[in-house]
């Protein structure tokens, strides 16, 4: 490995202004929106082309120098997280809108086009993109690709994966490659099916081809205000057992409220244990039929205010306290850790029962912000550093979540993605055989495991080793290989 030769040879294809090796600067990169986790890069690399993208990670693999992919360093998982002795590829320049076809309702893009930037294009086509992330207004394409990352109206729409029909990418052997196209599906192995979500692992998206959805003829919004987060969870099993399923079902506990608030002063009901959001989109006959249920449902199950959004300015009132939720307990918090875990949706009074307990025990406050339609939990274990013991209590909360969670037939993250955060709660869900079998289709990608290296999987499970537990030294050691 070699990363002044890397240095070297990358000065022939790129200008000087796209590469970094100056240590303050690469400092800008140490971490992505988890900012627990931080490495300093020992290069930074901008390509504006996938051309040139292709040609770093072939210069990378010449070099035997591994290589991280990151768009707007967004993320929650330390996807992203640079390699002390490797590069970062920064695809955040290759950020134009290649195409908006209405006709085929797709658009074609470069993976550094914010998420916003894409409905803002289809709008007037009467065309908008549906996964719609929190950090939307600044997370790129290519890394919500990465992560298959979803988002409140994802409940009715669908998560990345079911509104990508092609990828552009580098391979980690440094060559361009199609996966799909336009098309609803691709006859085949579903490999682009396998890309999206993989996290860096399998390659870099140079250009992404999405699915457009057709702007709804009504969109109505509501905000219910409960006594408590049980009530508002048995308001939403009701909603969706009677066959409503609304464009989203976002809920809120206290301390959430307390926090957004502070942050942006979204006024929601004064004394609510937990608020609901609810919002139906689509013929304007269903939606207003559809629109009495839910309000029935809600007074139901105990809602003591509700507000219906009047216009497009009150509905984006209602949603600005969820949307600016993780940023918002900064505000009554120091520290905090974002967490993302996925139960069904008839289990949240009791997981939210359990977190609550889990909390009061180890002395640590959490605020509770999810997708309550389709049970993606994202607690904030809420804690400051500088008092003794508190930051190890909160990693204990945060990590018995997640085993909340698959005890209730749930998952570790549900949008955010494994990363380094979760890497070592894998096992938790899967055997030893099932990572290993995991493993085959990543080596198959990359033999050489430069693809950001240390990621996902909670051992190196290194190409060329036989499945299984393994006992001893490393027998790439031996053989004087270095293991990322």
């Amino acid at each position: 490995m070699s990363v002044d030769g890397l240095t070297d040879a990358v000065r022939e294809l790129l200008r000087a202004d796209q590469i970094i090796t100056d240590r303050a600067r690469l400092r800008t990169y140490e971490c992505d929106g988890l900012a627990h986790y931080r490495v300093v890069p020992a290069i930074v690399l901008l390509p504006r082309t996938a051309e040139e993208c292709a040609a770093v990670v072939r210069a990378c693999v010449a070099h035997g120098v591994p290589f991280v992919a990151r768009g707007s360093g967004t993320g929650l998982s330390g996807g992203a997280l640079p390699h002390a002795d490797g590069a970062l590829i920064v695809t955040s320049q290759l950020r134009a809108i290649r195409e908006v076809a209405t006709q085929d309702e797709r658009a074609v893009l470069e993976p550094g086009v914010i998420n916003l930037q894409v409905s803002k294009a289809a709008t007037p086509h009467g065309y908008y993109y549906a996964p719609d992330p929190s950090s939307q207004q600044i997370c790129s394409i290519g890394g919500n690709v990465a992560e298959n990352s979803g988002g409140a109206h994802c409940l009715k729409y669908g998560f990345t994966a079911n509104h990508v029909t092609g990828v552009q990418i580098v391979t980690p052997d440094g060559e361009l490659v199609r996966l799909g196209g336009r098309a609803p599906d691709a006859p085949g192995y579903d490999l682009l099916g396998a890309f999206v979500g993989s996290e860096g692992t399998l390659g870099i998206a140079t250009e992404v081809t999405v699915r457009l959805v057709r702007l709804p003829e009504t969109v109505r919004t509501l905000l219910a205000a409960f006594p408590g987060p049980d009530a508002a969870g048995a308001a939403t099993s009701a909603i969706i057992a009677a066959g409503v399923v609304p464009a989203a079902v976002e809920m809120m506990d206290a301390l959430a409220i307390e926090a957004a608030e502070a942050a942006v002063h979204c006024g929601y009901p004064a004394g609510a244990g937990a608020v609901l959001i609810v919002e139906l989109d689509g013929p304007a006959a269903e939606v207003e039929a559809q629109f009495a249920a839910v309000e029935e449902f809600c007074r139901a199950h105990g809602a003591f205010e509700i507000r219906i959004a009047a216009d497009d300015a009150e509905r984006a009132l209602f949603w600005k306290g969820r949307k600016s939720a993780f940023a918002a307990v900064g505000r009554i918090s120091p520290d905090y850790i974002v967490q993302d875990g996925v139960i069904p949706r008839t289990a949240l009074p009791q997981v939210l029962r359990r977190i609550g307990e889990l909390a009061r025990e180890h002395g640590v406050r959490v605020a509770n912000v999810f997708h309550a339609g389709d049970g993606n939990l994202h607690p904030l274990v809420l804690f400051d550093e500088a008092v003794a013991g508190q930051a190890e209590r909160a990693e204990t909360v945060s990590g018995a979540i997640l085993d909340i969670c698959v005890e209730h037939g749930g998952s570790i993250t549900g949008e955010h993605g494994v990363g380094v955060d979760k890497a070592k709660h894998l096992p938790r869900m899967y055997t030893e055989a099932d990572l290993d079998t995991m493993q085959l289709l990543r080596c198959a990608f990359d033999p050489r495991g430069l693809a950001n290296p240390g990621k996902v999987f909670p051992t190196p499970r290194l190409c060329g080793e036989v499945p299984g537990r393994r006992k001893g030294p490393n027998p790439w050691h031996d053989a004087g290989v270095e293991v990322f």
